[in-house]
């Protein structure tokens, strides 16, 4: 098959052709009592022994899109795998889905399960999340990997913001997602190697989206945690820090494949302008998921750039 080449729904497999052990993993609990989400339960999932290590996913999935990388991370850390507030398993309250918000969480998360200043890897949204949280608490991680995230208020997304803010058309666009929400995450979540995709995945992502909760929440992620003006904030904090000659408050290795039809690659460029003391990796044949297309290759990065042995 081509890259990218979608295959047809009807063709997907009950099950990946790759095993893994998320849904070995026994699933716990934590109700946050801290940040914009206080009261929110979030799941969560651990394996593994030694210093911790966090995982945050990005925007259409959960703590289960880690879940090819879990077994080897576990061989020298402490994961630790939530669904952030929203997405997944976890609570979905009818908040505001901002930024700020959602990093703030993620740092609630951190001080209660005992692992603030942990080493951290977060893919697409949730690198966002995890550079704005470091940027507001630098104690916050210890290291940390962005995987592919967005970071620039981009014209498309201008675009986008100004459509969901539109009365009526979250809802609109709530009620076609929960037509047939395991054809819309199928859908929406793109690979390289379109062949990787089940039934099982795109139920996994689709389930939380067949209930009104569910899709308000990610109508609202999608409406407000990319929202312009915070990532324009986002970006004059990294340009404030560059000028003075500070750096990034923790070691940040940035991985970005280039190719993908979600976040340009070109962005990859321009955050790595803004923080010339991070590392910048590219990776061939993979896609804003490189830890589901090139999960040896994330592994190899991840356990380097942490100093594991």
């Amino acid at each position: 098959m081509r890259p990218f080449q979608r295959l047809p729904f009807a063709a997907l497999p009950a099950r990946p052709a790759r095993p893994h052990p998320f849904f070995d993993l026994a699933p716990q609990d934590l109700v946050l009592d801290d940040s914009p989400f206080a009261g929110t339960p979030i799941r969560y999932r651990v394996t593994g022994d030694g210093p911790p290590l966090l995982l945050v996913h990005g925007l259409m999935t959960s703590g289960y899109s880690w879940r090819w990388v879990l077994a080897p991370l576990a061989r020298h850390h402490r994961v630790w795998v939530p669904d952030l507030p929203g997405a997944g398993d976890s609570g979905k309250p009818d908040r505001r889905y901002d930024a700020p918000a959602l990093a703030a969480a993620i740092g609630a998360f951190q001080r209660q399960a005992g692992i603030r200043g942990c080493a951290c890897v977060g893919n697409s949204l949730g690198g966002y999340l995890c550079m704005r949280l470091a940027l507001a608490d630098p104690g916050a991680f210890s290291r940390l990997v962005n995987v592919h995230s967005p970071a620039l208020p981009e014209p498309r997304l201008h675009a986008l913001h100004a459509a969901l803010a539109v009365p009526g058309v979250r809802a609109a666009l709530a009620w076609w997602v929960r037509r047939d929400p395991l054809r819309w995450a199928h859908a929406n979540v793109h690979y390289h190697d379109e062949t990787l995709k089940s039934l099982e995945e795109a139920r996994t992502y689709g389930a939380p989206l067949a209930d009104p909760a569910g899709t308000r929440a990610f109508t609202a992620w999608l409406g407000e945690a990319l929202a312009p003006r915070d990532l324009a904030a986002f970006c004059a904090a990294l340009a404030a820090l560059r000028a003075r000659g500070a750096p990034f408050p923790v070691p940040l290795l940035l991985v970005y494949a280039r190719q993908d039809p979600m976040v340009p690659p070109r962005i990859g460029h321009a955050l790595h302008a803004l923080v010339p003391g991070a590392r910048l990796v590219w990776l061939e044949d993979s896609s804003h998921f490189a830890h589901v297309d090139s999960p040896e290759r994330v592994v190899a990065l991840v356990e380097e750039f942490f100093g594991a042995p």
